[in-house]
């Protein structure tokens, strides 16, 4: 009894050295951070002058008095509203579409895998060009069928947003292969039983495929509001110089935070923004996992 006790301390201790280095990683560069963040947005925190408590007063000129701070989340909200949907439809389409057996499926496969593999800032600066008001790809097409003013795009507040949502599009068409994995996992005998019935295509693709593929559909639903909810890189470089402009329409919430952070130097304001963001994202995802269960369909489960 006695040596098998010592033997399972022997395993136990073998067990924690293997996981030592994980641990100790999150401790020092996820959980560290995080309770110091917490502690830093109950203070005046700004690295240049000494640390004070301050209490919940970040958080009260947050949502009382800071009025960029609800402009960008207003900024965000339309962004995750619209990109998301728009992502998801995009990816799933052509997944849908390169499922297919046809000609040239592997190429295509690649090519739509690309701005995965493609260098962020790069991309972002080839978009520069195509939105370009005087000699960009876009303008220059609506131009050829007769809108003689097209959108100033980045230099107009009504359009700046709507760039970016269409620019985002790019990353979605990369993110059907997650997509792809899913219908390839879809029995082929309920298609053939479903022509055996005279179902449609269409049919087929709202009666089956978008059933089967709900889980899928519903990760990156979660995956892409998280996502959108952080946007604000391609805003910093996109907008005029970063500001969250024209008229701070592209002063997105996570762009708002990072100018507080590292333009501000106001650590604690934007730790406390990053806190509420946690909670708001915490708060979405709950939302969002109630409703799953009226339509994310698992293989095998009775639905009432």
């Amino acid at each position: 009894m006695a040596k098998m006790s010592r033997l399972r301390r022997q395993e136990a201790l073998t067990g924690y050295l293997f996981i030592m280095p994980w641990l100790l990683g999150f401790l020092i560069f996820t959980a560290g951070p995080m309770l110091f963040s917490l502690f830093a947005s109950f203070t005046n925190y700004d690295i240049t002058s000494q640390m004070r408590w301050v209490g919940i007063d970040n958080y009260r000129r947050l949502f009382f008095d800071d009025q960029f701070f609800w402009i960008s989340l207003g900024n965000t909200a339309f962004y995750a509203v619209f990109a998301v949907p728009l992502s998801i439809a995009v990816g799933l389409t052509i997944a849908v579409l390169l499922n297919q057996k046809i000609p040239g499926q592997r190429v295509f496969r690649t090519i739509f895998f690309l701005p995965k593999v493609l260098t962020g800032v790069a991309v972002l600066l080839l978009w520069l060009w195509v939105f370009n008001p005087d000699f960009g790809p876009i303008n220059t097409f609506l131009r050829s069928i007769g809108i003689k003013y097209p959108p100033f795009w980045f230099g107009d507040p009504s359009w700046a947003k709507p760039a970016l949502i269409i620019m985002s599009m790019w990353g979605a068409a990369g993110g059907y292969i997650i997509y792809l994995a899913g219908l390839q996992g879809i029995p082929k005998e309920l298609y053939e039983a479903a022509n055996l019935d005279g179902a449609s295509p269409m049919q087929q693709f709202f009666k089956i495929t978008v059933p089967m593929m709900s889980p899928t559909i519903y990760f990156k639903l979660i995956t892409g509001i998280s996502a959108a909810l952080q946007f604000w890189e391609a805003a910093l470089i996109m907008s005029e110089g970063g500001k969250g402009g024209p008229s701070y329409s592209t002063l997105f919430y996570g762009l708002y935070m990072w100018q507080t952070a590292f333009g501000d130097y106001k650590m604690g304001y934007a730790s406390a923004m990053a806190w509420i963001l946690l909670f708001i994202t915490l708060a979405i995802t709950l939302v969002q996992n109630h409703f799953s269960r009226r339509w994310v369909y698992y293989e095998g489960e009775a639905k009432e």
